[in-house]
């Protein structure tokens, strides 16, 4: 059974009404799924069971430390961009010999305090980089792990925004300038290359470009190991989309299938950095509806959720399902789904068809679980909400929600 499911004409999330958890939580507030998360974890486990691969979940997709620690405890590794999100995972208990630190604007302290760390290695994305990475560490009579990210220019045919392996952006080196950068690293005693890898877009649901990054950072590799470069592992990146609508993105073991061809030519571990595919559907929003209101064009569902709660939609132009809390069997509504936030951006849906709804209705939008919370604000001073885990027919608040006063503290 599906962790979000309908059963007595209700919407639950394992075996706990959504009604419940808002009668008692309030709304807008966010609901996981903690079997649907732990299902992912062990499908990837089991999908790379064959070879050597150490996933590392992208903490950008969803940070919370109960969730993280759920994460941990299955064996995965933490794929970080920032000093934060490294806090975060050794707080939730990583080991630090499975964080990869990505990001192309790594500063010097947050290098420094990853050095003190001791993590498994920096994806080094530009020459500064490197060379900050190499200063830092001689200074501190210390030997950097860093592995070289790779921009294949491979076209992930994803969204724009979300794609990072193609010349135009700002990610990865060119392959000529990481041949160059090998060559370097082994000129200076403080770093060691361990790797080399690629990062080729997100919400990616076609395995071909993946197979096509798999095969150039294998040939890559083979190269710099004729010249003489000791190699740990490969990074192929994450980026497995989800479904959202009508996608049909790839079974783990498709996936597993896609590079493992690639990389076991190699005998060098394989490193995956998945995110959006372990939460992205293990969690959704839950709102209440405060009114409707009908104009010559439209006809508007108004609820207490925002952009601020979930900018997909307006960031994007994102899909997401939304659905009636209480199943109803009458005629539907056409509604475009907004928020209280004064911009015309701030919607959740357009012409979705709903059941009639009345103020205090609960709506849900489902994919919720990856870059909700995360990319949540407090626009509009508008308290973050609160985020809860179900186990079963239990649950438990793993973020409270922000009050009033929450939101001008620091400013004091």
């Amino acid at each position: 059974m599906p962790a979000f499911h309908d059963r007595n004409d209700q919407a639950y999330c394992e075996d706990l009404a959504l009604s419940t958890i808002a009668k008692d939580v309030g709304t807008p507030c966010y609901v996981y799924s903690k079997s649907s998360i732990l299902d992912q974890c062990r499908s990837i486990l089991a999908a790379f069971s064959t070879y050597p691969t150490l996933p590392c979940y992208a903490v950008k997709a969803n940070s919370n430390l109960s969730i993280l620690k759920e994460i941990f405890k299955t064996g995965f590794g933490a794929d970080i961009v920032s000093q934060g999100e490294m806090e975060r995972a050794l707080r939730a208990g990583v080991d630090p010999k499975k964080i990869v630190y990505s990001g192309v604007g790594k500063r010097a302290d947050e290098i420094a305090s990853a050095l003190r760390t001791g993590i498994l290695a920096f994806n080094v994305e530009s020459s500064a980089e490197l060379e900050t990475i190499a200063s830092l560490a001689a200074e501190r009579g210390l030997v950097a792990p860093v592995s070289l990210r790779v921009n294949p220019n491979i076209d992930a045919r994803t969204n724009p925004k979300i794609t990072t392996g193609l010349f135009s952006t700002k990610f990865g080196l060119v392959e000529t300038e990481a041949r160059a950068l090998a060559e370097k690293v082994r000129q200076l005693p403080s770093l060691r290359l361990v790797g080399v890898g690629c990062h080729i877009g997100s919400q990616i649901v076609d395995v071909a470009p993946l197979t096509e990054a798999a095969v150039r950072m294998s040939q890559f590799a083979a190269g710099l190991r004729e010249l003489g470069h000791q190699l740990d592992f490969i990074d192929l990146g994450g980026g497995v989309g989800i479904r959202y609508q009508a996608e049909v993105p790839p079974t783990m073991e498709s996936y597993a299938n896609a590079i493992l061809g690639a990389v076991k030519s190699t005998g060098l571990k394989l490193l995956i950095e998945p995110g959006r595919v372990v939460v992205g559907n293990a969690g959704v929003l839950v709102c209440s509806v405060v009114l409707t209101k009908r104009t010559p064009e439209k006809n508007f569902l108004i609820v207490d959720g925002a952009m601020n709660d979930l900018v997909r939609p307006t960031m994007y132009d994102s899909y997401h399902e939304i659905k009636a809390a209480k199943t109803t069997h009458g005629p539907l509504q056409t509604y475009d789904v907004v928020g209280p936030i004064c911009e015309t951006g701030d919607y959740f849906g357009k012409d979705r068809e709903l059941p009639a709804c009345a103020p205090g209705d609960l709506i849900y939008l489902q994919s919720s679980g990856a870059y909700g919370s995360a990319m949540a604000s407090n626009y509009n001073s508008r308290p973050r909400a609160p985020e809860v885990l179900v186990d079963g027919s239990n649950y438990r608040v793993i973020r409270r929600r922000e009050t009033l006063q929450d939101l001008w503290e620091l400013e004091l």
